[in-house]
């Protein structure tokens, strides 16, 4: 027995719409002005593909014009997004390589995450030595034969997530904590 499902139909993209969706996602994610043009621009994708009339390129348009707006208002702020970005990669353990990685990724200029990671107090071996305890790899293994063993994928992980091999190897020779 087939069951057939009826899509909905999306509601009509107009400037006030956009706006609405834009505020609504505003109002529980921070993000970044590349961040907020990729969810307004899959939502007009969206409508566009079920509406064939519908000026997609118009409703692009709209989307720059509530960007600039948004960025003026301070609404969007990819400076705030990567502070706070920074703050919380930083306490779990990441990398530099990583974080300017993921930054850019959402659209945030690599000299702006430079600037906060200066200003940040940031001692990779203690970045490590939080990812290790958190993996429970290299002196966070009880099992000395089992950190003998893994010792090279214990390395890996380290050095995949952007750290220096020298750091690594300091992280991993650390006696047990």
């Amino acid at each position: 027995m087939e069951t057939t499902y009826k899509k909905k139909a999306l509601k009509k993209i107009t400037p006030q719409r956009l706006r609405n969706i834009a505020l609504f996602y505003l109002k529980r994610f921070e993000t970044t002005r590349y961040g907020l043009q990729g969810v307004l621009k899959r939502r007009v994708d969206n409508y566009a593909y079920q509406d064939k009339e519908f000026d997609k390129l118009q409703a692009y348009g709209w989307i720059e014009d509530l960007l600039d707006e948004f960025v003026k208002l301070k609404y969007v702020d990819d400076a705030r997004f990567a502070e706070f970005k920074v703050r919380d990669y930083l306490a779990a353990g990441k990398s530099p390589r990583y974080i300017i990685g993921k930054c850019k990724e959402k659209g945030v200029d690599e000299e702006v995450v430079l600037r906060l990671l200066g200003e940040q107090e940031y001692d990779p071996s203690e970045a490590a030595l939080r990812l290790a305890k958190k993996k429970k790899i290299g002196p966070f293994e009880p099992d000395e034969n089992k950190r003998k063993e893994r010792r090279s994928k214990d390395l890996a992980v380290l050095v995949r997530a952007g750290f220096d091999y020298d750091v690594a190897v300091k992280v991993l020779d650390k006696e047990e904590l």
